[in-house]
């Protein structure tokens, strides 16, 4: 029997067993052939809505920008947002302020700011993926009250959320400052959209509407494997391009539990934020499951879930994080904020300098994170000075 006809055999069967287990021959390969040989996604544009698991977003696309020689839309001068709260303006973005002309585009833009399509083009390519994030607004408004407890002025005299929540407009004055943005349909805001306006059916659709046809995907935080899982997918990104350890993550003796009225109430307070959840939550899951089926997504959420087990026991020198006054490295504490204890990590002793470095930036907080790129990327420029509050 000739060699070609013993391979034509050999295939057969394999597509016979392929079929008979109802395995996806796709799973046979690292990624789809077809998509691994396409380039990986490198113009990105990420619109960091607060509290929603954003910051570890941040870190992910940062330290993807630097392992690709990539460039980074970064704050102008000591600015840590591109503005925020005010929209989104090129004046924010360091290396455009002069530069009428617009000429220079980056690759990256993921700082906080409040979206503004036509600002963020003139900095932005013109093939650039537009993505966000979103979290159910009961947990987010909770974050938000503990984070922003001494900031927003609707929080500051409500002795807890479920205080707030009883009477809101007891506390909240849309018109006293533009800090109470955190106080209210904060995620509605940060699209660039009035988070006071009232939740009008045609109003809703109308900015629902806008929200997809300006970005190619809004992530659900609640499901954030799943959302990392196709995100890589979308960017034809590799598997340690989206690995993570959690960022900016409270202290659970900060988290508070909110009595079941209450929760109905920040759903009406936020409507929304609620409506906007939604809708993106029912679309986030319609093109997960049209990506992948669903013995696919269990097999690349454990391969996600396996490596980063992997990387935790190679950098941490304990996989749980820590109180900031517990954190060795200076580089890794995070910034505190409000009445939220924020925590963060030690590496191992004796790491080579490779690994420590890789650990170093999968660690590093947002802050020190930005600094740390805008010295990069402007050597000539000061370098940003930041301040890390202890608790």
């Amino acid at each position: 029997m000739s060699f070609r006809v013993v391979l034509l055999f050999l295939v057969l069967a394999v597509f016979l067993l392929v079929g008979f287990l109802h395995v996806d021959l796709r799973l046979l390969m690292p990624l789809f052939k077809d998509k691994a040989q396409e380039p990986p996604v490198t113009n990105i544009m990420f619109l960091k809505t607060h509290k929603t698991a954003s910051s570890t977003i941040l870190n992910i696309l940062y330290r993807f920008s630097e392992s690709h020689n990539l460039s980074t839309a970064l704050p102008e001068g000591s600015r840590v947002h591109l503005g925020y709260p005010w929209l989104f303006m090129t004046q924010y973005v360091e290396g455009l302020k002069q530069d009428r002309r617009l000429q220079h585009h980056f690759n990256i833009m993921c700082n906080h700011l409040r979206f503004n399509f036509p600002e963020v083009q003139k900095v932005m390519p013109s093939d650039t993926f537009y993505f966000s994030i979103l979290r159910n607004p009961v947990f987010q408004l909770e974050s938000s009250f503990i984070y922003y407890k001494s900031y927003a002025p609707a929080f500051q005299r409500a002795k807890s959320l479920d205080d707030f929540l009883a009477d809101p407009g007891r506390y909240y004055k849309a018109n006293v400052s533009l800090n109470n943005v955190y106080a209210k349909n904060n995620m509605w805001f940060d699209f660039g959209f009035d988070n006071n306006a009232p939740a009008d059916e045609d109003y809703v659709r109308k900015c629902l509407a806008e929200v997809e046809q300006r970005f190619h995907l809004v992530l659900i935080a609640d499901y954030f494997d799943e959302s990392m899982v196709l995100l890589r997918r979308r960017l034809r990104w590799q598997l340690d391009d989206i690995v993570y350890f959690k960022l900016n993550v409270r202290s659970q003796s900060t988290v508070s539990r909110l009595t079941p009225e209450s929760q109905e109430r920040a759903q009406r307070w936020c409507a929304l934020d609620w409506q906007l959840y939604q809708h993106f939550n029912r679309t986030f899951w319609a093109q997960l499951h049209a990506e992948l089926r669903p013995h696919q997504l269990t097999e690349e959420l454990e391969q996600l879930r396996a490596r980063q087990r992997e990387l935790t026991a190679l950098c941490l020198q304990d996989p749980e994080s820590k109180n900031s006054t517990h954190v060795v490295d200076r580089n890794l504490r995070p910034y505190q904020s409000g009445e939220a204890k924020i925590l963060g990590y030690n590496l191992r002793p004796g790491l080579d300098t490779t690994t420590l470095g890789f650990c170093q930036r999968m660690a590093m907080p947002e802050l020190q994170h930005m600094a740390h790129l805008y010295s990069l990327q402007f050597p000539n420029k000061t370098p940003k000075a930041i301040s890390i509050r202890k608790k």
